[in-house]
């Protein structure tokens, strides 16, 4: 048998180790007063994004949910996005048949 007749071995698909964005020397730290940081982390219509698609570990996710919240209590972020509410079209009242 020749190496040409040999099967071909699909190699399985290699996936990256993330790391937390705020461990490490260089990390910023997490505080409700920086909006832009936390803003990274909280979706289009204001939801906070989960760890497992940001990589932010257990222990900083807590955190940055904590500070996050205390940003939108002391109203430096809001809690939902008015745009996306805005572009909704109006709602028929009840029992309207036009």
């Amino acid at each position: 048998m020749s190496a040409a007749d040999a099967p071909t071995v699909k190699r399985p698909f290699f996936r990256r180790k993330k790391t937390c964005p705020f461990s490490g020397p260089n990390a910023p730290a997490i505080d409700w007063k920086d909006t832009k940081t936390l803003s990274r982390y909280v979706s289009e219509r204001g939801k906070m994004i989960p760890s497992r698609i940001t990589a932010v570990s257990q222990k900083k996710q807590r955190e940055l949910a904590k500070n996050i919240k205390r940003a939108r209590f002391m109203a430096l972020m809001p809690y939902v996005n008015v745009d996306t509410e805005a572009a909704r079209p109006p709602r028929k009242p009840y029992g309207d048949k036009s």
